[in-house]
């Protein structure tokens, strides 16, 4: 997977069509990210001591890669990533390093 933590991508598909958004986690095997404040679920959190009260917390989920475009930091186009001799990322668009 050629997207990695830190990376800024753009959501193609879905509900959150368009948002721009930081990638804070990769799952390689699932060729799925964790993209923060995208895919976001309601999840019901019960009391853990007495006296407490429950809470609904939105938590963020993983979304296919497929689902995103990287968002080169030198040109500002969306772009894929390509590969250079000494194995460094480069963008497709502009050829300069990421």
């Amino acid at each position: 997977m050629k997207i990695k933590k830190g990376d800024q991508v753009v959501v193609l598909k879905g509900k959150d069509r368009g948002k721009k958004a930081k990638v804070l986690r990769t799952f390689p095997k699932k060729a799925a990210l964790l993209v923060e404040g995208v895919n976001l679920k309601k999840v019901h959190k019960s009391p853990k001591k007495e006296g407490e009260k429950g809470q609904i917390v939105e938590v963020s989920y993983p979304i296919p890669a497929s689902k995103v475009k990287f968002l080169c930091p030198k040109c500002g186009k969306l772009t894929r990533i390509g590969y250079a001799e000494d194995k460094e990322r480069v963008c497709k668009k502009c050829s300069e390093k990421i």
